[in-house]
């Protein structure tokens, strides 16, 4: 039988803190296991003393999904400029916690062909506990806001026929390891995804006689979206040929010698012939090298330096970058080979970053998992958590277009009644699997004042101070108010 992570889990670094278990009640295992076998998960906790954000508030809220109780103090005591060097080099990271919360999750285990085993409604359950678990509880904070920005930049939606499945392994085997690398290594994993073949349909691309017409659908999207931009000087017939380039990949399933779902290139299925692309021209008889080939035009076009850059910087600075934060971004796009990790580097070293404290909207999930965050929550990220984003609209792997869940603000505004909800029941204690500690967070912070800061990242105003009195509604309202939707 093969062993799942789960058992090599319990079998291994946390299986001496198995004999305490009966202790901790219903808590889930993954979060029992964690706390036994590391212990509290933050440490000192310091409140902000500054009427406005600072630059450590600044940086924690917007290089993670906002800051834990104890994450300003050990920001602090580290240095900006250090914790930012480490958040860039995630692999430093021990990610252990973290690691074992996801790897109680049993229906992500196994490899591509063992996810057909599990039924699709668990595996979007699992899915999206994964990403809460992880963006709640990973040190790896800054690779967990770029990876949910790449989720959305080559987004597949999870309803899509064996993307039921093939959604999972897209986020462990494409975006996950390329996240803060090399711009087209992202892009080449994500061509040959099943998820991604099977979505925009590069599956059934195919010439296979004179005449045959080459399914369009992914080459248009890797242009408009993936790369060059809507805006990118690319021309219908340079879809036409990116679509030659890209026949001949296909899905599919071998049971023999082990069961494998794999990518495969087909060459009877491929359009041999010569193409050209933005002007350049790729030579005929280049079979599974028509994709290389056709990815080094793409990934070094000027107008992919900018819209990649131009992405970035919405996501780190804000919703309509200046053409100055865009260009020097673009330029370090352009002098690393398309390394992510020196483009966010860039991004938060222009003067609109600095400038731009609690400018940006938090999207739904943002805003849930900064609530768990900042209130130091107990989760499981399970359905009432995932039932509640569904509610704001900002499930994961949900959007049903191909384009990602939006990052302007206006959409997600209609969303404040959910979220007033959200506060009320978190720190009610009425989410199945969620609970937060209120007194331990007062104690931990000597005082409600201090933890009001906390949550608003400042000092609260004469006008904030006068609502959020020293009551049990406090944290509620704090959690709820306009301050806290934005970072």
């Amino acid at each position: 039988m093969r062993a799942s992570r789960r058992s090599f889990v319990l079998g291994s670094a946390a299986s001496g803190a198995l004999v305490a278990l009966g202790l901790v009640g219903c808590r889930r295992l993954e979060e029992s296991i964690a706390d036994l076998a590391f212990g509290a998960e933050d440490g000192a906790a310091h409140a902000p003393t500054s009427a406005a954000i600072d630059d450590v508030a600044h940086l924690l809220q917007r290089c993670s999904f906002g800051p834990r109780p104890g994450d300003r103090a050990a920001a602090e005591a580290m240095g900006l400029d250090a914790w930012l060097d480490e958040q860039l080099r995630p692999d430093a990271l021990d990610d252990t916690r973290s690691d074992l919360r996801v790897a109680a999750i049993e229906e992500l285990d196994g490899n591509r062909a063992d996810l057909y085993d599990v039924t699709p409604e668990l595996l979007l359950v699992a899915l999206g506990r994964s990403r809460v678990l992880r963006a709640t509880h990973s040190k790896r904070q800054l690779f967990e806001v770029v990876v949910e920005m790449w989720c959305d930049h080559f987004n597949i939606v999870v309803h899509k026929g064996e993307c039921k499945w093939m959604r999972v392994a897209d986020e462990r085997e494409v975006v996950r390891p390329n996240a803060l690398g090399r711009f087209r290594d992202l892009v080449r994993a994500s061509a040959v995804s099943p998820a991604m073949l099977i979505y925009l349909d590069g599956h059934d691309n195919k010439v296979v006689q004179a005449g045959d017409r080459p399914n369009e659908n992914y080459a248009r999207e890797l242009l408009e979206l993936h790369t060059l931009g809507v805006d990118g000087g690319y021309t219908q017939h340079d879809v036409l040929e990116a679509a030659r380039c890209l026949s001949g990949w296909t899905f599919g399933h071998r049971f023999l010698r082990g069961r494998i779902a794999e990518v495969a290139f087909d060459p009877a299925r491929h359009d041999p012939g010569a193409k050209e692309v933005l002007g350049t021209r790729i030579p005929a008889g280049g079979g599974d090298e028509d994709l290389d080939r056709l990815l080094d035009v793409l990934c070094t076009h000027p107008s992919t330096a900018r819209f990649i850059a131009r992405r970035i910087c919405r996501t780190f600075v804000a919703d309509q970058p200046r053409a100055e934060t865009v260009a020097a971004v673009r330029d370090a796009f352009t002098s690393s080979g398309g390394a992510i990790a020196p483009c966010v580097r860039a991004a938060l070293a222009t003067p609109e970053f600095q400038a731009s404290r609690g400018a940006l909207f938090k999207r739904p999930f943002r805003y849930v998992v900064s609530a768990l965050r900042a209130t130091g929550a107990t989760t499981d990220g399970g359905p009432a958590i995932l039932d509640a984003l569904r509610r704001m609209g900002h499930a994961p792997s949900e959007y049903p277009t191909p384009d990602g869940y939006p990052l302007e603000p206006e959409p997600w505004l209609g969303t404040l009644f959910w979220r007033w909800n959200f506060a009320a029941d978190l720190v009610a204690g009425s989410l199945d699997g969620t609970s937060v500690d209120r007194e331990r967070l007062v104690r931990q912070f000597g005082g409600a004042a201090n933890l009001t800061a906390h949550i608003l990242g400042r000092r609260p105003t004469s006008n904030e101070s006068a609502v959020l009195t020293d009551d049990a509604h406090a944290l509620t309202l704090a959690l709820a108010s306009p301050a806290f939707q934005r970072f």
